[in-house]
């Protein structure tokens, strides 16, 4: 964390890292990386004015060490995307952000995750009101098995967030323009939300999320299981929703990674690696696991 700390501190954090035992020469760039021995995280982990702040995060499922000290910063209208090879643990430390790994009886959490200020994990913390402020969308759509108006009607009713049926009207309307599948079904409101092609299922389940007002939208793989044009509509439609909401998602797919997001967090084995905007992320990266696996060294 010191580590860390410090290098928030410094006015030119770009800079290619001096050579020292935890660094290597890259053979072809000649640039100087920090080697793959080295588990500090580098780049920009922070951020001024963030969403959400992560700090000392620990995650354990048993004696399983899972997430090993990973500090990081969620900014305000903008997406960050999570890559890494499979069995990094990333999805983990997303479950993190809204507590969902309460469920798992096994597994601790120690550190801090800060929203807007407030520890998430203090004691004291509804996880209900907070799992409507911080919305997931899975890998696989799950829609309920209700109609297409009750599964998005569902969270802003249990949440008393309509107070008639003209209210809930247009929050439904609302949240389906919002994930662009209102004139795809509002002519067909009734009918059951799992009878709606994979990609629209997974628009349905966007709808639903933020139809409770979230502040942070966690995204786990969402377009995994969609075909290209589905995917490429998901895509478009996290542009739109970063304007008005916080965004953190997970993604197999380094193209994907790059088209959506601003900021790129890399983990590898449960360590946080590098952090930085995307475009350096993917075309100058400092460290050198971070190169390995933006150029098919391993993943």
């Amino acid at each position: 964390m010191e580590a860390q700390l410090k290098h928030q501190d410094d006015p030119t954090p770009n800079r290619a890292p001096a050579a020292s035992a935890a660094t290597v020469e890259d053979q072809k760039t000649g640039r100087i990386l920090y080697s793959r021995d080295s588990r500090e995280t580098v780049g920009e982990a922070f951020i001024d004015e963030p969403r959400m702040s992560c700090r000392n995060v620990d995650v354990y499922y048993d004696d399983k060490h899972a997430i090993r000290n990973v500090s990081l910063d969620i900014g305000r209208n903008q997406v960050i995307a999570m890559i890494g090879p499979s069995g990094c643990d990333k999805s983990t430390f997303l479950r993190c952000l809204n507590r969902m790994n309460d469920t798992i009886d096994i597994c601790r959490v120690t550190g801090q995750i800060h929203l807007d200020g407030v520890d998430i994990y203090d004691r004291h913390i509804d996880v209900v009101p907070l799992r409507a402020r911080v919305g997931m969308v899975f890998q696989k759509p799950n829609p309920f098995p209700k109609s297409i108006y009750d599964n998005v009607a569902y969270g802003p009713r249990i949440h008393g967030l309509a107070q008639n049926k003209a209210e809930m009207d247009e929050v439904v309307e609302t949240s389906l323009r919002r994930a662009g599948l209102w004139d795809e079904v509002k002519d067909r409101l009734d009918q059951p939300g799992t009878g709606l092609s994979g990609g629209q299922q997974q628009r349905l389940c966007i709808a639903r999320t933020i139809a409770v007002g979230p502040e942070v939208i966690l995204m786990d793989e969402p377009c995994s299981a969609l075909d290209p044009i589905a995917t490429s509509i998901i895509e478009d439609l996290i542009d739109e929703l970063k304007q008005q909401f916080s965004i953190a998602i997970v993604t197999h797919s380094m193209q994907q990674a790059s088209r959506v997001s601003q900021r790129t967090a890399y983990f590898h084995l449960g360590d946080l690696i590098e952090v930085g905007e995307t475009a350096q992320i993917f075309t100058n990266p400092r460290h050198q696991l971070t190169q390995d696996y933006i150029t098919g060294r391993f993943g």
